[in-house]
């Protein structure tokens, strides 16, 4: 479906897990994701959505800041997004996408898709947040059909030994102000443990601010297992 299309929302007052909702980070992280989005995090999120194609799942929706960059080759996304105060900014910015998207309550370790039945799955500035790295992404890997995509965005944990340590020390006090966020994660080896096949990976320093210092980040693609690509 090409154009602006009849956009499915989901149920009105739909809510999110009670434990998984962080009102005032929410609302910080609203504010910041646009100063991201400013500093490069569109053409992150562009650069990942790019060459998908069909039904396409995103997990972590946020405020759907990724929402307006979908290319028309995508068919339908049903963008997963737990916090309350986000998934309602994200449900504004469907309306205006420019494919169907439907907006609901969920989380990444459990999704209301059925077995094998989308093309891809979107993960942006998420598998840090996510209680369980593991399980969200075998999740993932039962959405998504033989050989599918897994579209990435995530920041990662520090190749310098330093920063690495200091994220070790940070994480448990930042888990805390910001809903969960582990800053010292693996992901790319996370995805690799999990069955994924990379196709293809880059890791940069970007900084979410102007006095915010530069955070190690990766974007890329892999595949999930079964189809020809896959394991």
């Amino acid at each position: 479906m090409t154009g602006a299309g009849r956009q499915d929302h989901g149920p009105s007052g739909e809510s999110g897990p009670p434990d998984l909702q962080h009102p005032r980070f929410a609302r910080a992280y609203a504010r910041a994701v646009e100063e991201m989005n400013r500093r490069g995090g569109t053409e992150h999120r562009r650069a990942i959505l790019a060459g998908l194609s069909g039904t396409v799942i995103e997990i972590g929706a946020g405020d759907g800041s990724a929402f307006a960059l979908y290319p028309e080759t995508v068919t339908q996304v049903l963008a997963i997004e737990p916090d309350d105060y986000l998934r309602n900014l994200a449900l504004a910015r469907a309306s205006s996408a420019r494919v169907p998207i439907t907006v609901r309550a969920g989380t990444a370790e459990q999704v209301t898709a059925e077995d094998a039945g989308t093309d891809a799955v979107v993960a942006s500035l998420v598998l840090c947040s996510v209680a369980d790295q593991a399980t969200a992404l075998a999740e993932i890997c039962r959405v998504l059909r033989p050989g599918g995509t897994l579209a990435f965005y995530e920041h990662v944990r520090s190749h310098n030994r330093l920063l690495a340590a200091a994220e070790d020390l940070l994480t448990p006090a930042w888990q805390r102000m910001a809903g969960g966020c582990h800053p010292n994660r693996d992901t790319l080896r996370a995805i690799t443990a999990a069955g994924f096949t990379v196709q293809a990976s880059r890791g940069f320093g970007f900084s979410a601010g102007p006095l915010a210092p530069p955070v190690a980040h990766i974007l890329g693609t892999a595949t999930s297992p079964g189809g020809p690509s896959g394991r």
